[in-house]
Parts: structure tokens; sequence; C-alpha cells
């Protein structure tokens, strides 16, 4: 069976899924998760066929020999295996592959497919990130050496908030920076494209409304979406700006930096690892954990402090992005956290309740796609999201 093959990479792990295409339905298959490249590193592989839902096929670990790490070939052995496992274990032949990554800068705003002159244009976007680009563009010639020939599509995070107005996107600083691209992208697109399809499959009124989408997890951010566009998001430059995250501060003072640049004498380097690596949950938390379910579990003075601060800046940010597009009459949770933790939902709700928003306790604690309740101004919904099958719908429909 002709399939398609989605691959999204972290710097230290890789996720793909297998979709193939039945009568103009796109289906996925399978999904695989390899955590820890560094070694040893962990692979998953679950069932998405008709039958079953997300049922655990196989686990391996991997030694460091077969990922190669000494030689800097951990996605390329990993991807080697994931297609092993594939050929050996299905009848599914990957036809073409689609690939998300995160930035696509002011070159494309929409999914294009991959030609060395594409390739060019993305290789001068690593500055703008450089904790992820490099491994999506990394992902890609491995891709172009194990599957040769095969058209691939990459899909960006960025694209999806391309309509954002320039009084929103560009910051008080002079024009020849702007011109730079020293601007607000905004990032997670794929997963508010692929949440705003799904409000259009549940309610064509409810998809043109004036929405706010919380993709909640270790990473986190939040998008103001009128009629299916993003007017304004909590991510900017980089995503490490917004909401406070597992490991990542989330906006903060410039001036902060300044202070520790002077007093403390810290480069760019040490700057770049606290902010990134060990500030959000895991710095408020006193250290004790960047996953959300272990701060629930502890319960710690500090554990409830880094919860209680997430909560209040997606409530504080609510405010924001409902001012962005005059009102607010659509809310959703998405994103790890936000699809699974209910606890979150209230008390993010019961903070927004003077926007109107109020929820049904019991709908909440089942994970109901509608959590609100009857008499709530605002519709609250908990949407899974699935970036995975943007990105193939997209590639399918460009190879179409």
């Amino acid at each position: 069976m002709n399939s398609i093959l989605i691959v999204n990479a972290g710097s230290s792990s890789l996720k793909c899924s297998v979709f193939d295409e039945f009568d103009g339905d796109i289906r996925q298959h399978f999904r695989v998760k390899v955590a820890n490249l560094s070694g040893p590193a962990r692979l998953e592989i679950y069932d998405h066929s008709e039958k079953v839902d997300g049922i655990l096929v196989d686990k391996m670990q991997l030694s460091a020999e077969e990922l190669d790490v000494a030689h800097s070939q951990a996605h390329h052995q990993a991807l080697s295996v994931v297609l092993n496992w594939l050929d050996r274990n299905t009848k599914f032949r990957i036809t073409q592959v689609g690939h998300r990554v995160v930035h696509g800068g002011d070159y494309y705003s929409e999914p294009v497919v991959i030609t060395d002159e594409v390739m060019e244009k993305l290789e001068t976007l690593i500055p703008l990130a450089p904790l992820h680009q490099p491994y999506n563009l990394k992902l890609i010639d491995v891709c172009k050496e194990v599957l040769p020939g095969l058209p691939q599509v990459a899909c960006f995070d960025t694209a999806f908030h391309s309509t954002i107005p320039d009084v929103a996107r560009n910051f008080a600083i002079p024009r020849a920076l702007t011109r730079e691209g020293v601007r607000r992208y905004g990032f997670h697109g794929l997963s508010y494209q692929y949440i705003h399809s799904k409000l259009s499959e549940l309610d064509s009124a409810v998809a043109a409304s004036r929405a706010v989408v919380a993709h909640l997890g270790a990473g986190a951010s939040m998008c103001a979406i009128d009629n299916g566009e993003s007017i304004a998001s909590t991510m900017g430059f980089t995503a490490l700006d917004g909401l406070p995250m597992g490991s990542r501060s989330g906006q903060i003072d410039p001036g902060v930096l300044l202070y520790l640049m002077r007093e403390h004498k810290m480069d760019v380097d040490a700057i770049e690892g606290l902010l990134y690596k060990k500030s959000g949950w895991l710095g408020v938390s006193g250290g004790l954990s960047s996953d959300m379910l272990t701060l629930h579990k502890e319960n710690t003075e500090h554990a409830r402090e880094a919860i209680d601060m997430f909560v209040y800046r997606i409530a504080r940010e609510t405010g924001s992005l409902a001012a962005s597009m005059g009102g607010m009459d659509t809310f959703v949770f998405t994103g790890g956290v936000g699809e699974n933790d209910a606890e979150i939902r209230a008390q993010v709700a019961h903070q927004n309740e003077w926007l109107g928003m109020k929820l049904d306790a019991a709908r909440n604690e089942a994970n109901e796609y509608l959590i609100s309740a009857d008499d709530s101004k605002v519709k609250v919904f908990a949407i899974p999201t699935n970036e995975e099958l943007m990105i193939a719908r997209h590639t399918s429909r460009l190879l179409r």
C-alpha cells in the first residue's frame, strides 16, 4: 500500500507517523517515537489502524552502537531503524515524505515541495531557530539519502501566523532590524491549523468565531484566531517567548538579560542555556521537574507555585488575545497538558470567569470535546491536536 511518512525531528528525539490515503481520506496507521537519541535511546511503535487506537505494538532500547552517536549519525540511524521495522512488519510502501519544519521565515506562508533552492533558504533561517531548525533540515537530508528519489514536503510551524498584522508582529525597534527579520513569527502553527479544521468539522459557526486556542505542554503557546486566521500569538521571534514552559522561561524583561551579562558575567551560551533548559516549571519548582504530572504528584510548595504561575499566565494572556479580536466566543485547550489535565483547565476557567468562561465539572473530568457549561457565554473545548495528520494532508495535497 502506498503511504506517506511524516517526520518530526527534535534535538534529541524523532517522531514519525505512517498514513495512507483511501478514497480521499487520510488515515494514520503507525506512530513512532524515538526518545533520548544521545543514548540509550527508547523506541516505541503504536498501532492506529481501524480496529485499534494507539496500541503499543513494539518497544525496544537502541544502543549507542546502533545509533552511531560518536559520528553524529543518531537521527540517520534512528530513521533507518524505523524504516527497517516498517519494511519487516507491514505491507506499506513509502512513496512520499512530509516534514515539520519549525521556521519558514518570510519565505514561506504555505507548505512547499522541497528542492535545493528551498533548502538553501531554510538554512539561512537557522539563526532564528538554532535549537530546532538544524535538526529539521538534517532529517530532510537523511530522507533524501535513505529514500532516494521520493518527493518531500516541508510544512512550517510559522506559516499559519503569516496573517498576523504588522502592528501585532513588529517590535518597537529600528526599522532596519525589522527588515532584517527581527519580528514576531509565532509557532505551533500546524497544531492551531489542525484545531481550526476540527472546529470546522464540529460546528462551522464556532470555527468562524473569535477563538483563543491554548497549546499547552512542555512547549506552550496561545493564539488568537478570528474566522480561521491567526491574529496574535504569545510566541514571538523565537519559541522562547510567552508562557512559562517545561524548562523555558517564557516572557522575561530584557533588562534581566542585561543584568545577567553585567553582574554575573554570563555570555550568550550561558544565557541561552538558562532560558531554554533551566527555567520555566523546572526553575520555579526548584529543579524538581519540567514535567507537569510530576509537579502535580509531588505537590511541594515550589511545585505548586510553578503550576499557579503557569495558570496565571494563561489567564493573563487570554485577556490580551481576546482584546486583539475585540472579544472571545470560543476557547480551546490542546497539547499534552491542555488535552489531559482537568485541574489546569478548571483553574484557567475559574480565573477567566470574567470573560464568560464556565466549565461543566463532569464534562471536564471526562475529557469530553465540549467541556463548558450550558450557560457559559464562551464555548470551551478540549481537543487533542494532531500535527502529523495536518502535515500528511498538506503533503498529499501538494503531491497528488
